[in-house]
């Protein structure tokens, strides 16, 4: 049998379980081993890889046992984090690691679909932070050899995917609780550079990748993300096309990536859907309004709302100065939609966790993460072109 180094060096079909279960919607998974708790590694020990870290120290039935990250300052912030896993400083090697089940990415966008290819043929599962893939062709040839090659779970790291107070929400506006949804309006605003402090200059690439194009899609990719996945979630489907525009307006400070995006994406049943990231006012900050004929339901980070259409009483004449304009309608009050949860991003690594030990796919996945990424790159064509950009049909699997 072939050893994990053999099997990296020759590039190497996966190895294969004798052990089969049932097809799954997307791919079929193998079940290599039983095993009781799950080794995990995390390959970037940025902000965001840190924050996964200190969750997984504390996450039942999983065991942190490496990290990697090409930076020394970062490897020494996350020994403080995980002091008996092992440091690695290439990715490569780590993935050899005796005993390691899984991994979670989370890198610089670029760096995805290199990483989880060399997991796949590593025989591992793997936790790909959102977005999925940096460009089209990328995402198609990973998801490809997902299909062809792996035989273990693929989880996309959309945490809202796994929010139960987001799955309620989806239950109910898919139930008709909002009768026929015709817009969808969300934004994440924030009031800032979106910067990184930086110690040496020659760590600004590093640390601030997500200004530099090379590394980041920037703003729609960072933020908006979660909620493009959320609408092609609710209507289970993916845009068709997609118009927008982008600037660096505000903070004239070398990025590449854009300080604002507006885009707007059209759904099959008529659906226009509109996602805003600003960087230079934070009203409202985090919001995705669903809105229907029998009503809108409005969600932030942790808390929804449903406001009923309800009846209302027309009466005409001058408001403002404006003829003709609606002076009386009476509205329902905002309805909490409570629903037990936990932070989304535990609930996503908790979902990993489960999702190996019972062989069960993910709810985000790799099809489902790769609509997300599809739709991502054809907005910044949009932004970067100033043309409506189309759904291919070379992105359906």
């Amino acid at each position: 049998m072939l050893n994990r180094r053999t099997f990296l060096s020759k590039g190497a079909a996966t190895l294969v379980s004798p052990i089969i279960i049932a097809k799954t919607d997307v791919f079929s998974i193998l079940n290599s081993t039983n095993i009781a708790s799950v080794n995990v590694a995390v390959i970037g020990t940025g902000a965001r890889g840190k924050g996964l870290m200190r969750i997984l120290v504390n996450t039942n039935n999983v065991n942190l046992i490496a990290y990697c990250d090409v930076l020394t300052f970062r490897l020494n912030e996350a020994l403080e984090i995980a002091p008996k896993a092992k440091a690695y400083t290439d990715y490569l090697e780590l993935l050899q690691h005796k005993n390691l089940d899984a991994i979670i990415i989370s890198t610089p966008l670029n760096t995805h679909a290199q990483i989880a290819s060399d997991a796949v043929n590593a025989n591992l599962h793997i936790y790909c932070e959102k977005t999925l893939v940096k460009g089209a062709q990328e995402t198609k040839n990973l998801v490809q050899k997902v299909k062809n090659d792996h035989t273990k779970i693929f989880q996309t790291g959309h945490q809202y995917h796994s929010s139960r107070l987001y799955s309620h929400a989806v239950d109910l506006i898919q139930g008709g609780k909002l009768g026929k949804v015709n817009s969808v309006r969300a934004q994440w605003n924030r009031n800032g550079n979106w910067r990184r402090p930086v110690s040496d200059k020659k760590y600004e690439r590093q640390i601030n990748w997500r200004m530099y194009r090379e590394y980041s899609y920037g703003l729609l990719a960072e933020l908006s993300s979660h909620q493009i996945d959320f609408v092609n979630w609710v209507f289970n489907s993916n845009p068709l096309k997609v118009s927008g525009f982008g600037g660096i307006d505000y903070w004239k400070d070398g990025r590449e990536t854009y300080d604002n995006t507006n885009v707007v994406y059209a759904y099959p049943n008529g659906v226009k859907a509109s996602f805003t990231c600003l960087t230079g006012n934070s009203k409202d900050d985090y919001k995705i309004y669903v809105m229907g004929d029998k009503g809108t339901m409005v969600l932030d980070y942790a808390k929804a709302w449903f406001y009923p259409e309800g009846s209302y009483t027309k009466e005409f004449g001058d408001l403002d100065g404006v003829s003709g304009a609606t002076t009386n309608w009476e509205k329902g009050k905002g309805i909490p939609i409570k629903f037990e949860h936990i932070d989304p991003t535990r609930q996503a690594l908790e979902d990993f966790r489960d999702s190996i030990l019972n062989s069960q796919l993910p709810m985000s996945n790799i099809i489902s993460g790769s609509k997300t990424a599809f739709a991502i790159d054809m907005g910044i064509r949009a932004m970067d072109q100033n043309k409506t950009i189309y759904w291919d049909s070379s992105y359906n699997f």
